[in-house]
């Protein structure tokens, strides 16, 4: 009996538990393991399983989940016993950015200062252990919403060292859509203060921690190193044209086929192909958009199902303020015409009135 389809479920448990249609992504975890890279930065175009991975990730290694083996029994990653033994033997922290859509500085700064704090709570029984000095309590007792900078930029950073004390162990850090934010503060006219504001953090957090064991950051764009990254000699940058984690993310044609024998539907799959078929990760040719794969499987008809499922303002706003040029060849476009340009991936979003090309950068990170 097909499984049930599940549109829009992110949280791994619920899926594994409930029966809900899921493609094994799980060898992730090794190669992502055996990289053995301090600070992971990947970069994929909405809808293509990013924060699911994010939530699988957690679920595997989190001190939280060490009696939830039955969470990954018969996948991929749980015929190794080095992995088997590895399940559940870590501090992880794992925060969100998703939601961070405001219109002012201050209003994104208040929502940042509250998922720390809401991170914060989750760990108040360290309150109540002996690994916490007076000092220490007295500084988490001081992490909340209307928190100073200083006490913002160093909140994960002092965290990890107090969980390093309590479990004996370095934390990880899982940071999903971290750059949500900063696309609205440009959108808004409040970068320049947002980005003084995440470089703090993230230098704390991920430069000067030795209590961390290693990290992964998900996001649509690979936001300049000069921006808010400053000093991260640390950081491995996998974005569309790298063929590092090329499978790990979108469905594969293979995968999508034996979705089509499940339900099937096997006779449509040269529909599915015109359809959906034609993202490139690396030299990986063949990737679908799991959104579009999941809802034709759900209602058996094809459709757009991509389309309009998250805002594009910021590359609205770079066209509607481009010259008459850009918006020619934008026509052109969607008109189904071909044009030839030069594209970086590193978007700088300060430089971003200055560089018109820069929208090209902002089209293939978006997959738009």
């Amino acid at each position: 009996m097909a499984r049930t389809i599940g549109i829009g479920r992110q949280d791994f448990e619920r899926i594994v538990t409930r029966n809900i249609f899921y493609v094994d992504k799980t060898m992730f975890i090794k190669e992502w393991w055996e990289n053995e890279d301090d600070v992971t930065l990947i970069t994929r175009p909405r809808r293509f399983g990013k924060t699911l991975n994010m939530s699988m990730l957690q679920q595997f290694f989190s001190v939280d989940y060490a009696d939830r083996r039955d969470l990954f029994e018969g996948l991929s990653v749980w015929k190794e016993k080095k992995y088997r033994d590895l399940q559940g033997t870590y501090p992880v922290i794992s925060i969100s950015l998703a939601n961070v859509k405001e219109a002012n500085f201050a209003a994104a700064r208040k929502k940042i200062c509250q998922l720390l704090t809401d991170i914060f709570s989750d760990y108040a029984f360290l309150l109540n252990s002996e690994v916490l000095e007076e000092e220490d309590k007295t500084f988490f007792r001081r992490i909340n919403v209307n928190m100073d900078d200083m006490e913002a930029s160093i909140s994960l950073h002092n965290l990890c060292r107090y969980l390093n004390r309590y479990y004996k162990n370095k934390v990880i850090i899982l940071l999903d859509e971290y750059d949500t934010p900063m696309q609205e503060a440009y959108v808004h006219g409040y970068w320049q203060d947002l980005a003084e504001f995440v470089k703090g953090l993230f230098h704390a957090t991920f430069i000067t921690n030795p209590y961390m064991e290693r990290a992964i950051m998900t996001g649509i764009t690979r936001i300049s190193k000069e921006s808010i990254f400053s000093d991260m000699n640390n950081l491995e940058v996998v974005t569309t044209t790298s063929n590092k984690y090329a499978e790990a993310f979108g469905f594969t044609e293979s995968e999508v086929l034996a979705a089509l024998e499940e339900y099937g539907l096997t006779d449509r799959m040269q529909d599915v192909k015109s359809w959906y078929d034609g993202f490139v990760f690396g030299k990986r040719g063949d990737i679908y958009n799991p959104w579009s794969i999941l809802n034709f499987l759900d209602k058996g008809r094809l459709a757009a199902y991509w389309a309009n499922t998250s805002s594009n303002g910021l590359v609205s706003k770079l066209v509607q303020e481009g010259s008459r040029e850009l918006k020619t060849i934008m026509e052109g476009l969607l008109e189904g015409k071909v044009f030839q340009a030069k594209v970086d991936e590193q978007i700088i979003f300060d430089q971003l009135e200055k560089d018109e090309n820069a929208v090209w950068g902002l089209l293939l990170a978006g997959a738009i």
